[in-house]
């Protein structure tokens, strides 16, 4: 095997252990998912990459017998929109760093933002008589 190919990010490997996750049936080991993972991912590797998502709860373990098993919590969607708070959460100005994130949305993207946000404030939808 060529240890010179290129290294999957952090994200990457993430976003593809929440895949497999997601194919399980139920709860799987880290092993399970480790025969699933395209390459040669090391178990240790895999056990990290749960243990980060664990922490940034985009997955779920439980203890069976010795071992854990692990669900996924969250899509890939899910894993990115915790990404995204965490920069926020990281940020001293929050209203400036939504502001500038706000004013380079597309178009189409800023009525997407609009609606769901009015979703939000209203998920029933207009009340009787409005």
């Amino acid at each position: 095997m060529d240890r010179g190919a290129r290294r999957r990010g952090q994200g990457e490997l993430e976003a593809q252990v929440l895949s497999v996750l997601r194919l399980s049936s139920g709860p799987a080991t880290a092993a399970w998912v480790q025969e699933r993972l395209d390459g040669d991912l090391a178990y240790t590797t895999v056990m990290t990459i749960l243990s980060r998502l664990l922490a940034k709860g985009a997955v779920t373990r439980e203890r069976l017998g010795r071992a854990f098993v692990w669900q996924a919590a969250s899509d890939e969607a899910g894993l990115a929109a915790l990404r995204m708070r965490r920069v926020l959460d990281a940020e001293a100005d929050r209203e400036a760093v939504l502001a500038s994130f706000v004013t380079a949305l597309s178009p189409d993207d800023e009525r997407l933002l609009r609606g769901l946000l009015h979703e939000a404030e209203d998920p029933d939808g207009p009340a009787a008589g409005d």
